[in-house]
């Protein structure tokens, strides 16, 4: 694997990880959106990610470097595949003084819960940051090389 392949994968990373933190902070802005564009409450929006598809697992990698291979492929990483509305069912709330409730006295809200939204977006942000580490790690391991033949 060359310095680019490894800037590259901490790259497709980058992007993933920066996706899912614009998603996460969409669903804890719309946490209270009781009608959405369609009439119906917010639903909260999950982030499905998948291996690039040039990627071929940790085997291939592992066989391709020991083989000291330069077949060319595209650097492996992550890629997202979509952003899917998550399927939880809405939330029940007793408020009878409000504009919203049904003739029960129930309005119903986005099936959005900020306690894990916000532990989504911690993860999100680590994750993020060890991308970050990886590319610095592969520019840093880079220059030394850089240095050595001087």
């Amino acid at each position: 694997m060359g310095l680019f392949e490894a800037i590259g994968i901490a790259g497709s990373g980058l992007t993933a990880q920066r996706v899912r933190m614009d998603v996460t902070a969409e669903n804890l802005a719309n946490a209270d959106t009781t009608k959405a564009a369609d009439g119906k409450p917010y639903q909260r929006q999950e982030v499905e990610l998948a291996q690039s598809a040039g990627a071929g697992g940790f085997g291939s990698a592992l066989s391709g470097a020991l083989a000291q291979s330069g077949s060319g492929e595209p650097a492996a990483g992550v890629e997202v595949t979509g952003i899917v509305a998550d399927k939880t069912p809405d939330q029940l709330v007793y408020d009878p003084g409000s504009p919203e409730a049904n003739a029960q006295g129930y309005v119903k809200l986005p099936n959005v819960s900020t306690v894990t939204e916000m532990t989504d977006l911690i993860d999100e942000s680590q994750s993020y940051q060890s991308d970050v580490t990886a590319m610095q790690t592969a520019k840093d391991m880079f220059t030394a090389t850089l240095g050595l033949l001087k």
